[in-house]
């Protein structure tokens, strides 16, 4: 019932001195009639706690139980979790809420790094609504990742905040993040940017593809390269209505002097000559970083294009590959 988990360790250290194969080291400590009874009474602490592991809906707050459980030396229901996990199948299962509280503890307690999360893992094929449950069930893993993968699992708005809350408090883990596919608008992009302007933010790479942004989720966007120019290295806003508005708003940022992004894939994002002298006198005020810039499906007209291929051939200009 403990609001803030102060005493999860110590619940946790309590059910340790009850196990059989302690009674040994305790022996010094408490009598011997006062130990007799803890192998039944811990067979029905473990059932209960598998009772309470059901009734909770939220695996975050279920993970101190299979920590209480591990303690007893029951591995039952994680034991069948790693069954899952290592067929390979686990994203064909109908798990119950009890076995996904399972998976996030294996997955967080494995000795394995949590490198990679990508959802279709856990969810198969394009079922929107079944991906956005595994995504709320499994958030707390998805703050341990270092690389996440959210692709087309229905996120809007609602699940942004929902991430950005989960991000905040571990913003220097994450160094990649694919939202690409999904609804999330120009209130889920400023969401997210709250999170990326924290200077501990190390993010990398950004993958935003077909995600209903505009002008308006672009202003937020240079705002995070203006507020946190170090590390966004990579940013990948292909196939929105950006337009050259949009375009203005990340050149603003695009010429921080701080600022270090390398790799720009702004595709079929309605940008035109406008949006193309931005980008050019953006590349002519801060030279050092960006090497490749992709264009492609724009209509752009072949003077700007070839204004941007002369910076290509410029010894001042890190570019290195214009796709236009």
């Amino acid at each position: 019932q403990s609001k803030n988990g102060h005493l999860n360790l110590f619940l946790r250290f309590l059910l340790g001195l009850t196990v059989k194969s302690h009674e040994i080291l305790l022996q010094g400590l408490i009598k011997q009639n006062e130990t007799k009874s803890s192998s039944g009474n811990n067979e029905e602490t473990v059932e209960y706690i598998k009772r309470k592991i059901r009734t909770i809906d939220s695996p975050k707050k279920s993970i101190n139980l299979f920590h209480c459980l591990n303690e007893l030396g029951d591995h039952s229901l994680v034991e069948e979790i790693q069954q899952y996990l290592n067929s390979g199948t686990v994203n064909k299962a109908k798990l119950s809420s009890s076995q996904w509280s399972a998976v996030v503890f294996v997955l967080l307690t494995s000795e394995k790094k949590l490198d990679e999360f990508d959802i279709n893992k856990f969810a198969e094929g394009n079922n929107e609504t079944k991906k956005l449950e595994v995504f709320k069930k499994l958030l707390p893993v998805i703050k341990e990742s270092r690389s996440v993968r959210l692709y087309n699992c229905g996120l809007t708005d609602e699940g942004c905040a929902a991430l950005t809350s989960a991000l905040r408090s571990n913003p220097s883990h994450l160094r990649e993040l694919d939202l690409s596919w999904n609804k999330l608008g120009n209130s889920g992009i400023t969401l997210m940017s709250t999170v990326l302007k924290d200077f501990h933010c190390k993010l990398e790479k950004l993958e935003l593809r077909n995600c209903v942004v505009t002008d308006e989720g672009c202003a937020a966007l240079a705002s995070v390269l203006r507020s946190n120019p170090e590390h966004l290295k990579e940013l990948d806003l292909s196939w929105n209505k950006i337009g050259d508005l949009g375009m203005k708003h990340l050149s603003a940022g695009l010429k921080d002097p701080h600022c270090k992004l390398e790799k720009l894939e702004l595709r079929c994002c309605g940008i035109t000559v406008e949006g193309c002298a931005a980008l050019a006198s953006a590349l002519r005020s801060n030279p050092e970083h960006l090497r490749y810039v992709n264009l492609s499906g724009n209509k752009l007209q072949k003077s700007e294009v070839k204004c941007l291929s002369d910076l290509k051939h410029n010894p001042h200009y890190k570019l290195e590959k214009l796709y236009s």
